[in-house]
């Protein structure tokens, strides 16, 4: 990771970002057999002036992270740090 500026502020901390989608048997009485782990304990830190890019193969999570950095999806586990408030903990689900 690159290194921190000098008096630069962490505007987005994922700490151990976990998503998983449950698998599920049944029509009516669906009932779950098991879990897709998309995304499975990812931690980085942004700090401000930089940039991250994203990137690997087709189904590897990186729509999942980014859609559960932005509170499309509730985080199976994890802390996602927005200018030091827990959004993950927040109220408001969509």
């Amino acid at each position: 990771m690159a290194e921190t500026l000098v008096g630069s502020k962490t505007l987005l901390d994922i700490r151990d970002l976990k998503m998983y989608f449950p698998l599920t048997r049944g029509i009516v009485l669906q009932r779950v057999i098991g879990y897709v782990r998309a995304v499975d304990g990812i931690s980085f830190t942004i700090e401000q002036g930089q940039t991250l890019g994203l990137v690997g193969e087709s189904g590897s999570g990186k729509t999942t992270i980014g859609r559960t950095i932005v509170r499309l999806y509730k985080p199976t586990e994890g802390q996602i740090i927005f200018d030091n408030q827990d959004l993950a903990q927040m109220g408001g689900e969509h």
